[in-house]
């Protein structure tokens, strides 16, 4: 019987996985055969992260539009092709709204959304020949469900989402998906100001249907089903792996 999870002769380029929801996803996707390339800026947590996998890595700034052209030009010289994209890279700032300043709306906007449209643009030129492809960009619950103090993040992830409609619109017909998974509140080091907080924490597990934070392996199973022929018929959908919150009240 055929193993429609099966990533066995896949190519997979993760950004933002050196730790976290992007290690998570990369480890996912390894175990179930694909050959993964990790990304992240910093070069030595990086190696350690890929060893870890016994994965390649590429380090390079996700905004840097050259860097993601040689990098993504780099795995087709060494591998022949790209098959799937995982947008994650992302960064956060929080702050009251009077206290935002231009500069950080605009670095946070760059790296959450900017970044995604340029790598993924630059990966569908690579996919679309091959008329196989597929590209999941990690949005988030605080797209679909507002919170305070995180405006740039969340508005970079409502445009992400729309991004994602988008591009599974134009390009789904020529055999390249393009969905998003939207995560609820996991236990990683982008929240440790969260985790920290008792109140806060407390508040997550009352409001949140299963009761818990998430651990971050709990991402694997969606990026590998988006990634697998499983998901062949699923195109522009947004994944909420978020133990229920954003549908209850």
């Amino acid at each position: 019987m055929t193993d429609r999870f099966s990533l066995k002769g896949r190519v997979a380029l993760v950004t933002g996985a050196s730790r976290g929801l992007g290690f998570a996803m990369a480890e996912a996707l390894a175990e179930h055969g694909s050959t993964v390339v990790l990304n992240a800026r910093d070069e030595v947590s990086l190696r350690d992260a890929a060893a870890k996998l016994g994965a390649e890595h590429l380090a390079f700034d996700v905004t840097d539009t050259r860097q993601c052209q040689d990098a993504l030009a780099k795995i087709v010289a060494d591998h022949g092709k790209l098959d799937i994209l995982v947008n994650n890279a992302g960064i956060q700032h929080r702050r009251p709204l009077i206290d935002w300043e231009d500069a950080d709306f605009d670095r946070v906007i760059a790296v959450n959304l900017s970044a995604c449209f340029r790598l993924a643009r630059d990966a569908a030129r690579i996919m679309l020949p091959n008329k196989y492809g597929r590209i999941i960009n990690t949005g988030s619950v605080a797209a679909i469900l507002g919170r305070p103090t995180i405006h740039a993040y969340a508005a970079a992830k409502a445009g992400l989402h729309g991004l994602t409609r988008s591009m599974a619109a134009e390009i789904g017909r020529h055999g390249v998906t393009v969905n998003a998974i939207a995560p609820g509140y996991f236990a990683t080091e982008l929240n440790t100001a969260l985790l920290e907080d008792k109140a806060f924490t407390q508040w997550v597990e009352s409001r949140t249907p299963a009761g818990r934070w998430a651990k971050p392996a709990e991402l694997g199973g969606a990026v590998v089903f988006l990634a697998s022929d499983a998901a062949s018929y699923v195109n522009g959908h947004v994944l909420a792996v978020d133990g229920g919150l954003s549908v209850s009240l």
